[in-house]
């Protein structure tokens, strides 16, 4: 649901809060009325509260991108067909993002720009560029510069 309602913080705040002091009978018929549907019969009082309350703040706020649906629905995939879950999104670097790396003892900035990085006044097409300009030898870029983990950090669980 990703419809919103217009509402104050204090009073999406105040509703959230109130949601404590309600009986569970007021409880459960808020559910129906946010839902659409009986409350699950099992369910703590704690948990229902917290589905309430996240559901009142979707219809004041916004529910999740499509992007998040989308990813949660892959996650919730892999795991009932039991492949291993990426749970980390690959990053995705904005303009105007710094990224900054020491190596042998000297300091190097890169800024992200729309059409590519810039590295001492210079345009690059990718950090695996600046990363070789750096070193000398062929890296990742995003290895280099600590987006991504290496393949021993991931099999050791370290990442």
């Amino acid at each position: 649901m990703n419809r919103k309602i217009s509402v104050t913080r204090s009073d999406l705040a105040h509703e959230i809060a109130s949601l404590s002091d309600a009986t569970s009978a007021d409880l459960k018929q808020r559910w129906r009325a946010l839902y659409g549907t009986e409350a699950p019969r099992r369910i703590s009082r704690d948990l229902l509260i917290r589905a309430l309350a996240y559901r009142i703040q979707e219809q004041a706020l916004g529910g999740l991108k499509p992007s998040t649906r989308r990813f949660l629905a892959k996650v919730a995939d892999d795991a009932s067909a039991r492949r291993p879950i990426q749970v980390a999104p690959e990053p995705g670097l904005k303009p105007g993002t710094v990224l900054l790396r020491e190596w042998h003892g000297t300091q190097h900035q890169v800024i992200v720009r729309e059409n590519g990085i810039v590295f001492n006044g210079k345009q690059s097409k990718s950090l695996s560029q600046v990363a070789y300009r750096i070193t000398g030898t062929k890296w990742s870029g995003p290895l280099f510069f600590g987006l991504k983990a290496n393949r021993q950090e991931q099999s050791n669980g370290t990442n």
